[in-house]
């Protein structure tokens, strides 16, 4: 391996790609249980390599030398192999203040809570204080590893501006998870999530909701990368590269989720758009029916709507981790609080807005058969959908016009 990534799990890593897009150069992933260190650090068989959880730390006593950025923070995470001697970098330094100044935020005399103790967390604490922060709590599961474990962390909640999450909690494939609850956080003006797959943990979704200013870790990882491969191939990256390597990726990884009133046209619109733009395809209900071998109709009859439900939800965590899919929902998924965290942890949701004149009721669909039923629902519903979605697509033509609309406000976005 000349280039690559070194850590015990990288299933979800997109680093390749982005180093991809970055140099030429070869990027290997390679995962390493901490034993097999030793004899890959002795045989020096690379030029550069990123380090990543649970190694930002474990890594130092390898290294010939640590560079000021990795001394200040006491963490690597991109090394180097100069004249036959290993130097370490932390590039995350960057990365994280390349993703706060993109959203705005400093954190000078702002009261900073991190979660977590590890390398990133460090990478966090040591930004805190070049900044300036007025105060700074580091928050850890175990006592004495940092300034509270998590019991003690609502004594200084009142007072918390900045919050930044730097532990695992939340990432593929246990995307459900959270660290904490965001309850009790009078004056959290700021938080960022350093994990970047899925695109938006709970806890961004939650801070989102509640209009605070959040975002996951995935402009950081492109900035991190682009100053690490700099450091690897003596090319300097512009903000501008960072910023189009990361929307593309961000486009690229995203689900297309369609939300709608039954008979809207999601499905056939969710097919024809994953045909065009080369992705799979997804329709929920037809997953259901496939996950428990049962038509929708008779989950109706044998428990009812709750049955249903219950098994949507499944579904839906299920198809939530899947990522560059198209995904046509049902009627009602997105009321369900934890179906629109899950559909949105990797997706954004485009609403298909068929006028009321237009729904067919059918006899397929317990919940609109009628037209009296199905009415009541677009009552219900309509303005719930249009508060949720992150686009809007009003249906005013056939399948393929609304496609063409579709797919033009997407390469747009």
């Amino acid at each position: 391996m000349k280039y690559g990534c070194i850590g015990k799990s990288l299933s979800h890593s997109y680093s390749g790609e982005i180093h991809a897009r970055l140099s030429k150069e070869p990027y290997a992933l390679l995962e390493l249980d901490e034993r097999e260190l030793p004899a890959f650090f002795a045989k020096k068989e690379f030029c550069g390599i990123n380090v990543t959880i649970p190694y930002k730390e474990v890594v130092i006593p390898y290294l010939d030398e640590l560079d000021e950025s990795a001394k200040a923070v006491g963490a690597v995470n991109t090394i180097v192999k100069r004249d036959g001697r290993l130097i370490g970098y932390n590039t995350d330094f960057y990365g994280l203040s390349a993703l706060l100044l993109r959203m705005g935020v400093s954190l000078k005399e702002k009261t900073v809570v991190i979660l977590g103790s590890g390398g990133t967390a460090k990478t966090a604490r040591a930004l805190a204080k070049a900044q300036g922060a007025k105060a700074v709590f580091v928050v850890s599961r175990t006592k004495g590893k940092g300034d509270l474990v998590y019991g003690d962390l609502q004594k200084v909640a009142k007072d918390v501006e900045i919050l930044i999450q730097t532990t695992p909690v939340g990432m593929f494939p246990h995307d459900e998870g959270t660290p904490i609850s965001l309850e009790n956080f009078p004056h959290l003006e700021a938080l960022v999530d350093a994990v970047y797959h899925p695109l938006r943990t709970n806890l961004v979704a939650t801070a989102q909701a509640k209009g605070i200013n959040a975002a996951g870790g995935l402009y950081m990882l492109v900035s991190q990368a682009a100053k690490s491969a700099s450091l690897f191939h003596g090319t300097n990256y512009d903000e501008s590269t960072v910023e189009e390597i990361y929307q593309a990726l961000l486009k690229e990884k995203e689900n297309l989720v369609l939300i709608g009133m039954p008979g809207s046209g999601k499905s056939t619109v969710g097919r024809l758009i994953a045909k065009r733009l080369g992705r799979p395809f997804y329709d929920l209900d037809e997953e259901v029916e496939r996950r428990t071998k049962k038509t929708i109709p008779t989950l109706f009859s044998e428990g009812g709507e709750a049955l249903f439900r219950a098994e949507e939800t499944d579904t839906v965590a299920e198809l939530s981790k899947t990522t560059g899919a198209v995904i046509a929902t049902g009627g009602g998924t997105p009321l369900a609080k934890e179906n629109l965290f899950a559909l949105r942890r990797n997706g954004s949701l485009w609403l298909l807005d068929r006028p009321l004149e237009e729904l067919i009721p059918t006899e397929s669909r317990p919940l609109a058969n009628s037209r009296a039923a199905l009415e009541q629902l677009y009552c219900e519903r309509m303005p719930y959908y249009r508060s949720i979605c992150d686009q809007r697509i009003q249906i005013d033509g056939d399948p393929e016009e609304t496609v063409q609309t579709l797919e033009q406000k997407w390469r747009n976005a």
